[in-house]
C-alpha cells in the first residue's frame, strides 16, 4: 500500500490503465480486418518522430503524433491499392521508420540510449501529470471514435463493398481507422513502448473472442482485459523491479492463456444446460 501511496506510481499506474482500456477498443477492428501487426509498424513510424522531437528540442509527444499520423494515413492509400507490391512498401515505410528514429535520436544533442530504450519499451515511472493529460485527452478521442462510430467502423471491416453500397464514408471512415491507430500508438508509448503498444491491441481481443459471440461483447470484454492485464502487470512489474511494458505485455498472454484453456469447459456447460439451438449465434454477429 506504501507504494501505491507514491505519486510516481499513482501516475504510472493511470498512464498504464489508459493504455491498456484504449488499445483493445481499436484492436478489435484491426484483428477484424486481418491488421493485427499494423500498430507494431506504426510503432516504427512514430520512433522517427521521438527522434525528430530529441533532435529539435521539441516534446517528442506531440512530434510522434504528427509523424505516426503521416505514416499511418501513408500505410492506408498503400493497403487500399491492393496490390502485390503493397507488402514491400509497407516494409520500407516499417524499418525505415524505426532506421530513422535510431538516426535521428543518435544526432540529437542529449542523445542517450536510456532515452531511446524509454520510448522502445516504455518507462511509465517518468509519466509527469502533464503527460497524463494528453494521454487522458487523446485517450478520450480514440474512445470516442471507436465506441461513437462502432456500427460504422464495424460495417467497413466486415464488408468494404457493402458498406459502400450502403452510403458509408469508407474512404474517410479507412483513414480515421488508421489516424486512430497512430494516435493510440503513441498514448501508449510511454505507458508500455513503442514495440509492445501492439500486444495490448491484439491479445485481450484474442482472449475476449475465447469467451463472447457478439462484437459489443467481445469489445467490452478485451477493454477488461487490457485493464486486468494493466494492473496486474503494473503490480508485478513494482514488486519484482521488471519492465512495466514488458509485465503488462506478459500478463495479457498470461490470461489469454488461462482463458484459452477454460472456454472449451464454459462451451460445453452452456451446451449442456441451454436450449438445443440457443447457442448457435456466430461468434461475430453485431449484438448492438
Amino acid at each position: 500500500m506504501d507504494v501505491l501511496d507514491s505519486p510516481i506510481v499513482q501516475r504510472a499506474l493511470i498512464g498504464v490503465l489508459i493504455t491498456g482500456l484504449i488499445a483493445p477498443s481499436l484492436g478489435i477492428y484491426l484483428v477484424q480486418r486481418r491488421m493485427s501487426l499494423i500498430g507494431d509498424g506504426i510503432g516504427h513510424i512514430a520512433l522517427t518522430g521521438v527522434g525528430l522531437g530529441l533532435l529539435t528540442g521539441n516534446q517528442p509527444v506531440f512530434t510522434a503524433v504528427i509523424v505516426a499520423i503521416i505514416g499511418s494515413i501513408a500505410v492506408e492509400l498503400v493497403r487500399s491499392r491492393g496490390r502485390t507490391s503493397g507488402d514491400q512498401a509497407l516494409a520500407i515505410l516499417f524499418y525505415g521508420g524505426i532506421s530513422g528514429g535510431v538516426f535521428l535520436v543518435g544526432l540529437a544533442p542529449n542523445k542517450t540510449n536510456a532515452s531511446l530504450m524509454t520510448y522502445l519499451f516504455g518507462s511509465p515511472l517518468t509519466t509527469t501529470w502533464d503527460d497524463l493529460v494528453v494521454m487522458a485527452v487523446l485517450g478520450a478521442v480514440v474512445l470516442a471514435v471507436t465506441l461513437g462510430l462502432r456500427p460504422w467502423l464495424f460495417a467497413i471491416c466486415q464488408d468494404e463493398e457493402y458498406a459502400k453500397v450502403a452510403g458509408l464514408p469508407v474512404r474517410f471512415l479507412n483513414l480515421l481507422l488508421a489516424v486512430m491507430a497512430a494516435v493510440t500508438v503513441t498514448v501508449a508509448m510511454r505507458a508500455v513502448g513503442l514495440l509492445l503498444v501492439s500486444a495490448l491491441m491484439v491479445v485481450p481481443v484474442a482472449m475476449a473472442q475465447q469467451l463472447a459471440r457478439g462484437f459489443s461483447s467481445t469489445m467490452a470484454i478485451s477493454m477488461l482485459g487490457g485493464l486486468i492485464a494493466g494492473l496486474i502487470g503494473s503490480d508485478m512489474s513494482i514488486r519484482l523491479d521488471t519492465g512495466t511494458g514488458a509485465t503488462v505485455v506478459l500478463s495479457a498472454i498470461a490470461l489469454f492463456v488461462v482463458v484459452a484453456l477454460v472456454s472449451p469447459l464454459l462451451r460445453r456447460g452452456r451446451q449442456r444446460g441451454g436450449p438445443a439451438g440457443g447457442d448457435s449465434a456466430p461468434e461475430w454477429v453485431v449484438d448492438q
